[in-house]
């Protein structure tokens, strides 16, 4: 973990580690995602068959998981974390159902109506990564928006391991949020089937849910074809801490983002130059028997960061250049700065509020911009799996007193008929 002083070499380090998956490898990760988008576009079922056994190492006959098989992990899953389950759908879903978007009308001076109405997408389709770790959670944030926003059919891939098994919480957390259709498929060919349909995979409109470099490049393809929630990027997390803040927190909170990838950013700007010292001490015995301690430790040699500021001030701007996907303000009264924070995808306001609690179920979806992208974006969402439509009616008065401006305007643009589509009326 490299530690570093002032403004100026903390923002060319942030700079770096926000490009940390450009470059050679992607340009090559992308040709061989043309290819496979290609070929099940070309070949459907065939294809899916040919690389989950290529990649994920086992013939998967049939694609499809049964509900049966859903309802009976859901009957297998320990009481105790049935429950915790049932706790964070239920806060899932009270949150994301503040999040509808309300309908919109407005009558003009004339009588006119004009308003915007909102519905769901009629299909989507949710991606849960799998490889180093399950991740039932990201089904329920996942599924919930798209179901509560009304979305009928919700289709979910997620790839199994090399014995063609699928992680018995994930298929649980499926079957309690009500998905009926599962398919043991991962990788840039799962986001093809999604997209084009195949024999057994239906399309649809919308696909969301992270995925490894392969599933972002196939979802960047895709754009314009199916809808996209985003493009995520390796996960990250940027702590603000000053002297009220316990080392062993600061610890455990970068070691969890460090967890998830050894492409995981964990990130400290801090005021107190004692946290280099102290820090990396603490990272060490926390590391003791950490069941994932070489992806911790490749994580945090590459991509993890101390950065000792001058104030608050040069530790919020840092912020804001970086743009994390989480912030951590872990300071003496945060809410006195929480209003200066402009770029972040979801913030934790004190130590009471680490980062764990948003994973899981504080109830704001834990899908969030990456690799800056909070800049210009924020969470997944009901609106996601939603558009709207703007509904116009005008009546005759109000078409009179407009119409000679909509003939100025068309003829300035030099669009003969769009004028004589208003003339035509008002001579009739």
């Amino acid at each position: 973990m490299r530690c570093i002083t002032g403004y100026k070499l903390g923002r060319a380090e942030l700079e770096r580690i926000s490009e940390r998956t450009s470059g050679e490898a992607q340009g090559q990760a992308l040709d061989a995602v043309s290819k496979i988008l290609k070929e099940v576009r070309k070949n459907g079922d065939k294809a899916l068959i040919k690389f989950t056994k290529q990649f994920d190492g086992f013939l998967p006959e049939p694609l499809e998981i049964s509900n049966e098989v859903l309802v009976q992990a859901w009957n297998n899953t320990p009481r105790s974390l049935q429950n915790a389950l049932k706790l964070a759908k239920n806060r899932i879903r009270t949150f994301h159902e503040l999040e509808l978007p309300k309908n919109l009308s407005s009558k003009g001076i004339y009588g006119e109506q004009v308003g915007r109405r909102w519905g769901p997408v009629q299909k989507a389709g949710i991606y849960i990564p799998g490889g180093r770790a399950a991740y039932p959670s990201t089904v329920l944030m996942n599924a919930i928006p798209a179901l509560v926003a009304g979305v009928q059919e919700v289709v979910m891939v997620t790839p199994a391991t090399n014995n063609g098994e699928i992680n018995p919480t994930v298929l649980a957390a499926a079957h309690l949020v009500g998905i009926h259709r599962l398919f043991r498929i991962g990788g840039a060919q799962a986001i093809a089937a999604l997209a084009y349909g195949t024999e057994s995979v239906p399309s649809v409109d919308v696909i969301s849910g992270p995925g490894n470099l392969y599933v972002t490049l196939a979802k960047k393809s895709l754009y314009g074809e199916v809808g996209i929630d985003s493009l995520a990027g390796p996960s990250e997390v940027l702590i603000i801490a000053d002297k009220s803040a316990q080392v062993e927190q600061l610890a455990s909170d970068l070691l969890a983002q460090a967890e998830h990838d050894p492409l995981a950013a964990a990130i400290l700007l801090t005021t107190e130059s004692q946290f280099a010292d102290t820090l990396p001490r603490e990272i060490e015995r926390q590391l003791k028997n950490h069941p994932r301690e070489k992806i911790c430790r490749k994580s945090l040699k590459d991509w993890g960061l101390i950065v000792i500021c001058k104030d608050i001030k040069s530790c919020i701007e840092l912020n804001d250049q970086f743009a994390p996907e989480h912030l951590e303000l872990l300071i003496d009264n945060p809410n006195s700065i929480l209003h200066l924070i402009k770029n972040a995808g979801a913030i934790f306001v004190g130590p009471w509020s680490p980062e764990a609690v948003g994973d899981y179920l504080a109830g704001p979806n834990h899908t969030l911009p990456t690799s800056g992208t909070a800049r210009f974006s924020g969470a997944l969402g009901v609106e996601t799996f939603m558009k709207n439509t703007s509904i116009i009616q005008f009546n005759q008065s109000a078409f009179e007193a407009t119409s000679k401006e909509v003939i100025e305007l068309a003829n300035s643009e030099g669009l003969h008929s769009h004028a004589e589509s208003i003339k035509i009326r008002t001579n009739q």
